[in-house]
């Protein structure tokens, strides 16, 4: 079983963002973020109703850091801090060497790069610093942006369960896409402090 200490936050640098612990000054930007429908149309979970809500998932990130059940970072500019993003670890099989990636991003920012290059560093840090052997993502079919993003940075899809989970009244689908260690064929340019 691969065994994680997570008790030291790894900061990720990358050529040009910070992935940093989220603290309760981001709550306003995560709600800004988790509130907007076009951020939550494939993501499956209620939009932030407030900042109260911001601050529920920014505790509920640190106590899944503390039991080295997940890891999530804020994403912000290195010239211009701030939240503008968030991308993670979650769903750890440690007995399997897996893990789930998960990301979203202000809509402001979609279409500069910013989550591949967030994505690269934090799977080359699952699989070099953490030693998962897998990292997985799913994502709605029909969310075409997220499935690019995966397919650029050596994600495979292998399979798609079609309406396998009910949301708003609506029957969903969820499209698998997998990346192991070997696969790497994006080294990702980053830096830990």
């Amino acid at each position: 079983m691969l065994e994680l200490d997570l008790s030291t936050f790894p900061t990720l640098t990358t050529a040009r963002l910070r992935l940093r612990q989220l603290t309760e000054g981001d709550a306003p930007a995560i709600h800004a973020i988790r509130s907007d429908p076009r951020v939550m149309r494939y993501v499956g979970r209620p939009r932030s109703n407030g900042q109260k809500d911001a601050l529920a998932l920014i505790a509920r990130t640190e106590a899944d850091r503390a039991a080295n059940a997940g890891l999530s970072w804020c994403i912000e500019h290195l010239e211009r801090p701030g939240l503008i993003g968030t991308i993670g670890l979650y769903r750890l099989k440690l007995e399997h060497h897996c893990a789930e990636v998960g990301y979203v991003m202000a809509p402001d920012h979609w279409g500069h790069g910013y989550m591949g290059e967030a994505l690269e560093a934090v799977v080359a840090h699952a699989f070099e610093r953490l030693r998962f052997h897998r990292v997985e993502a799913i994502t709605e079919p029909r969310n075409q942006r997220s499935r690019q993003l995966l397919e650029r940075h050596g994600f495979t899809l292998e399979g798609v369960q079609r309406e396998n989970y009910l949301w708003n009244g609506e029957f969903q689908g969820s499209a698998l896409y997998g990346r192991l260690a070997s696969d790497r064929s994006n080294p990702a340019r980053y830096s830990t402090s």
